[in-house]
């Protein structure tokens, strides 16, 4: 997880620069610009330049990978034909290195923005856009970023917008950038937020020819576990240490058995990380769902003096006062702080369970009404705006990346054409996520965790309570906007 940001138009590099100083909590471990030419390891404080240019770029660096064939390297990148500034993962980042030794590519290619550089420009014959839709089928990801080739940008973000990326444009200027603070500080009002799987070409919205939720075919319930493992898998390659944010119930706890099941002989080393006030429910199944998996577990009791404190900063950063919002973005920031005091620059989440499996409550009505599917495929072409960027905003406050299993692309596709009576079983099936319970049972969670009720984070933690009996009777939050 990084920061991006960009500019075109009469661009002045001190603009750019507070892009990146604004947005320095992405990724605090390096800078870089591209002006008239690259800068990398920058400074942001000393460095000055009083030019203006056509294009500029920006990058803050989370660096996560230190190893011998992948590293987070410096942004941004380019070659003779391309520039380009990314944030993001590319999990299948071996297999596209290797095709690209086996078509010529002769420079070693360490990093994930590099592998997806050097794959676009291979298909570029003269389109990018065509370039990137035929590299981008390849990679397997979750990413935003922003490619020019000397007169040509397009910005792409993943198929599921699980990394941010919002655009803006004014009389005199056009910008883009992963937080809307970036562009806030430097005078855009009207932003707008990139689709997922959509192109940005050269400032007009390019759709894909069939989004990834509106794919229909026989999906095969055999496989659901499968392909989690292998979500789970090549989201920790190349890891040494990670976090799960974890309340005890079904979601967490299913990932969490899956890690300790998939490194059993991997030296990873997993902590759960879990949130709430004082006898809170998640903080109770927390604690019994650790200790039957025997994985360590870290607790943040959260006061109300915790929460007055955090608001200002949650609040501005998911943009947004809704309370429900704001208690869930309350419960990444605490997680995931604990997870950066500790080191740790990766979590994993459960988010995009409740979207496919039928969660919510309010799924039983739509399985009484015979939409559930329907409704499964709208929530989930809707939650990059819902529940995405809240929960990205808040995690990389502390410095923190999310990754989401469940969230795969080819496991959505899958689960998404599972039928709906597979999900929930009846109209009086008050657990829903029917198939997922099954599963997480019959792979070695015990009844009490496979069939823990749903209870919305931000009511388990206690935090929701702390907020609205507490806290709005004598402050207005949406002053923190």
């Amino acid at each position: 997880m990084c920061s991006i940001v960009g500019l075109q138009g009469n661009v002045k590099a001190d603009d750019i620069v507070k892009m990146l100083k604004t947005s320095k909590n992405r990724g605090p471990d390096s800078s870089g610009l591209f002006l008239d030419k690259i800068y990398t390891d920058i400074d942001l404080d000393e460095f000055e330049d009083d030019g203006t240019y056509p294009i500029a770029f920006g990058h803050n660096l989370l660096s996560i990978y230190d190893l011998n064939d992948r590293v987070s390297e410096p942004q941004p990148v380019s070659n003779e034909n391309l520039t380009m500034v990314f944030n993001g993962e590319i999990y299948n980042f071996k297999t596209i290195t290797n095709l690209l030794s086996k078509v010529g590519v002769q420079k070693e290619i360490l990093s994930d923005a590099e592998a997806l550089l050097y794959l676009i420009d291979c298909y570029n014959k003269g389109d990018l856009v065509k370039a990137i839709q035929m590299a981008i089928r390849l990679a397997d990801g979750d990413y935003a970023f922003a490619v020019w080739d000397g007169e040509n940008l397009a910005l792409v973000r993943d198929p599921l917008g699980v990394k941010p990326l919002f655009y803006a444009q004014n009389d005199d200027l056009k910008g883009f950038a992963s937080s809307k603070q970036s562009l806030k500080e430097v005078g855009f009002d009207e932003i707008e937020t990139l689709k997922p799987e959509h192109i940005l070409f050269n400032w007009e919205d390019i759709a894909p020819a069939q989004a990834i939720y509106e794919k229909v075919f026989e999906g095969d319930v055999s496989k659901i576990d499968k392909m989690l493992k292998l979500s789970v898998s090549k989201r920790i390659d190349g890891l040494t240490e990670l976090g799960v944010i974890f309340s005890g119930g079904l979601d967490s706890s299913y990932l969490a058995l899956l890690l300790k099941e998939i490194t059993e002989n991997v030296p990873l080393k997993v902590t759960l990380y879990a949130v709430g006030a004082e006898g809170s429910k998640d903080v109770e199944a927390a604690i019994y769902a650790s200790k039957f998996l025997n994985l360590d577990l870290k607790i943040c009791e959260v006061t109300e003096d915790m929460v007055r404190e955090a608001l200002p900063e949650v609040v501005k950063a998911i943009g947004d006062d809704n309370l429900m919002k704001v208690g869930v973005g309350l419960t990444t920031y605490f997680a995931t702080k604990m997870v950066a005091e500790d080191g740790l620059k990766v979590a994993f989440s459960g988010q995009g369970a409740d979207e496919l499996f039928g969660g919510y409550k309010r799924y039983l009505q739509s399985f009484v009404d015979g939409t559930l599917n329907y409704d499964l495929r709208v929530d989930m072409s809707n939650m990059y705006h819902v529940n995405l960027e809240r929960d990205d905003a808040c995690s990389m406050l502390n410095g923190v990346e999310l990754r989401l299993p469940f969230l795969d692309k080819n496991l959505v596709e899958l689960v998404l054409n599972i039928p709906d009576n597979k999900k929930i079983v009846s109209m009086h099936d008050d657990m829903r996520k029917s198939i997922l319970r099954k599963i997480a049972f019959e792979e070695g969670l015990d009844y009490e965790i496979a069939y823990r009720p749903k209870k919305a984070a931000q009511y388990g933690t206690g935090i929701d309570k702390i907020l609205r009996k507490k806290i709005i009777k004598d402050t207005d939050i949406s002053q923190y906007l």
